[in-house]
């Protein structure tokens, strides 16, 4: 009900309003997004060409977030929406709403050309799948804005080496960890686990908090594993985290999928997986 008031309250400030300017004014191409990280894609292949709009805020998650109208304003005057694809709750239940907004808007699948593990949408926690992502990112802005393909190029060629560089410093952080199981209340980490050959041990279950008999079971994998640590996000209650932390005699850290600045979030995760893996 609350998605049908707000999308039906700016269907009426549309019908009120004048045309829009071109790129509302800026002289940028304007690119929706999704999730933080991939603000960071599209900011350094698009430079100071283009304006990123978010949709899911930092902090919010994006299984359960609705735009506001202000969002779904910048929406209606956007060049180009670059979509997750990979099966984000928001995508399924808003990107129809935000194409019917702006009808002229190109839409790209980021997920193009990446393949998927199950119904895991966190495709972007990947450097290789990242990587893929910036491509089809550049193809959107070469599209809706052939005239600074040079400038792209340039600065997604860029930006895919120091991915490059991403991905050899956390395969060098985790090389000759023997202990290659850990533990996260939230499954966000499959791809990051399958590119450098990790085992993820979720406490959630599909999506929901775990039975206690789930919880008795990873105490048991914990203690079988040797694992000391428990990692969380910050965009999660971190209760059943701390409660088999308590039980291992260990502590919760937190590791967060949704961080805007990609790569150093990255970074940290493989310093932390490096002090902590045993």
């Amino acid at each position: 009900m609350k998605k049908l008031l707000v999308f039906g309250f700016f269907l009426m400030l549309l019908l009120g309003c004048a045309s829009q300017n071109e790129n509302n004014g800026t002289g940028k191409a304007i690119v929706g997004v999704t999730i933080a990280p991939q603000t960071e894609f599209v900011e350094r292949i698009g430079g100071n060409k283009v304006e990123a709009v978010l949709m899911v805020p930092p902090g919010a998650s994006p299984h359960t977030y609705e735009p506001t109208p202000r969002q779904l304003e910048k929406i209606s005057s956007a060049d180009m929406y670059a979509k997750v694809g990979s099966g984000i709750e928001f995508e399924i239940s808003w990107l129809g709403n935000l194409i019917d907004l702006n009808k002229e808007m190109l839409v790209v699948d980021c997920s193009e050309g990446i393949e998927l593990l199950g119904t895991d949408p966190h495709i972007w926690l990947s450097p290789k799948n990242a990587k893929i992502m910036a491509e089809n990112i550049y193809q959107g802005l070469v599209e809706v804005d052939p005239g600074n393909v040079v400038y792209y190029s340039k600065n997604k060629e860029q930006y895919l080496q120091e991915l490059d560089g991403l991905d050899l410093l956390i395969e060098n952080s985790i090389k000759g960890k023997e202990n290659r199981k850990f533990i996260v209340y939230h499954p966000a980490w499959g791809y990051f686990a399958d590119e450098y050959g990790l085992g993820q041990i979720s406490i959630e279950d599909e999506g929901k908090g775990p039975t206690p008999k789930g919880i008795v079971s990873v105490i048991k994998q914990a203690k079988e594993n040797n694992i000391s640590v428990v990692f969380a996000s910050p965009e999660y209650s971190i209760s059943s985290a701390e409660t088999i932390s308590q039980e291992i005699e260990g502590n919760v850290l937190l590791i967060s999928p949704l961080e805007k600045n990609y790569i150093s979030n990255l970074e940290q995760v493989a310093e932390t997986f490096k002090q902590h893996m045993k």
